[in-house]
């Protein structure tokens, strides 16, 4: 599903000076970054003339943090592919099992202090039976509960090695784009844009172990002394932060909506009361998203009158997409059926709605590429051509040779 917004008077720029365009990525866990992942895909290969390795600036939450820092790094959506869906990336081995280790450390350290608190109890109790209270009891034995289930140290030194290899960074400060983390401050609920200038100092990889800190899945992460979890906690996609960069347009992919079987009467027949035969977690997960859907429909009214020179496009999946919904939000093992399912959404709206997108893509100098929309038929798997090994020295040069080839275009443009 596609929103847009067309600036009511775009910025007048000269033959020669290139639009400005900035991404904003929201969260969704690993079954909403695989979705981002074939949203972006899509983009990637339909649109002719836009390189989203080399935007002028990026904003990740949560799982989008992931894709956004890897493309600010000049990792594309084709190796994010390789890495993420095939597994034949000669670069990064992604491992999905070591993101769903227990946190053994924080089970240990809080049941550590369970005989002080059991001994504090059985004392009030036998001296002070009738003050205390079942209440008091959840409240005092509640901190023995994990702040989360899972270790997430594994997240940050997997992102560390990766950003420090073959010519990235990790380092916010040494990229040549933008790119913004959002984190919240578990104890104010101040939402900290890591990348900005008070916290451009803090890894990228820690940025985005703390952004994706979702609460009882991970557990919180500690910098400079404070705690962060998961950048949903405030905001959706936090576009806002793009907005705000004097961007032309703002490219935005928000992978969690609610089911609405309802919209078609032969869905809504198959799926009538299946939402509430799944459970607690059926009905948190639809709570989540409709919380999360309003949030972004509330922003977006926002952003068009806060912003309204700049033209806006917002990809979503389909409210009616039942098998999205029902996929385990915590699997990783249906990935590439996720990110199928988001190409083939992107690409039939950007087919669907190719004549109203025409002068918009026409004014920052992009093209719908009809051959590659136009292919109901394609698959995020085909444009994935094979590639030739490299090693470190031969990444680097390649990189470099992308550079120079970046800056003669640049030249010619002028």
């Amino acid at each position: 599903m596609l929103s847009f917004h067309t600036a009511r008077q775009r910025v007048a720029k000269s033959g020669t000076t290139p639009p400005r365009i900035g991404l904003a990525v929201a969260g969704g866990g690993p079954i909403g970054g695989m979705y981002e992942l074939g949203a972006l895909r899509a983009l990637d290969e339909a649109i002719e003339g836009l390189d989203l390795s080399r935007l002028d600036c990026y904003v990740g939450v949560s799982s989008g943090a992931f894709l956004a820092a890897g493309l600010a790094n000049r990792i594309g959506t084709e190796e994010m592919c390789r890495i993420f869906l095939t597994g034949d990336s000669d670069d990064v081995q992604f491992r999905p099992e070591a993101f769903m280790r227990p946190a053994f450390f924080e089970y240990m350290r809080r049941a550590a202090s369970l005989p002080r608190l059991a001994a504090d109890w059985w004392r009030e109790l036998l001296f002070s039976p009738g003050d205390l209270q079942w209440p008091d009891f959840l409240t005092r034995f509640g901190g023995l509960v994990p702040t989360g289930l899972f270790d997430n140290a594994e997240v940050e030194h997997f992102l560390r090695d990766v950003f420090t290899r073959r010519g990235r960074t990790n380092d916010f400060r040494e990229l040549e784009a933008r790119l913004f983390v959002i984190a919240v401050d578990l104890d104010s609920g101040e939402a900290v844009r890591f990348g900005g200038d008070q916290w451009n100092d803090v890894p990228i990889s820690q940025a985005i172990q703390a952004s994706a800190a979702l609460p009882g899945l991970y557990p919180p992460v500690e910098v400079r002394g404070r705690h962060f979890v998961d950048g949903a906690l405030r905001r959706t996609m936090h576009a806002s932060v793009v907005l705000e960069r004097g961007i032309d347009l703002m490219l935005g992919v928000n992978p969690l909506v609610p089911f609405n079987s309802g919209a078609d009467a032969g869905l809504a027949q198959a799926n009538a009361g299946r939402l509430a035969a799944g459970g607690l977690p059926a009905v948190l997960s639809q709570t989540f998203r409709t919380l999360l859907q309003s949030r972004i429909q509330i922003g977006l009214v926002k952003y068009q009158q806060q912003f309204p020179d700049i033209d806006q496009l917002i990809f979503e999946p389909n409210a009616q997409d039942g098998e999205l919904f029902f996929s385990n939000a915590f699997s990783f093992a249906n990935r590439q059926r996720i990110a199928e399912i988001a190409y083939r959404n992107v690409m039939a709206d950007l087919r669907d709605r190719a004549a109203t997108l025409a002068p918009v893509l026409t004014a920052h100098g992009l093209r719908l590429r009809e051959d590659i929309a136009g292919d109901a038929g394609r698959s995020i798997l085909d444009g994935l051509k094979p590639r030739p090994r490299k090693t470190e020295t031969t990444a680097r040069l390649h990189r470099a040779l992308e550079d120079i080839d970046a800056m003669v275009a640049a030249r010619q443009a002028h």
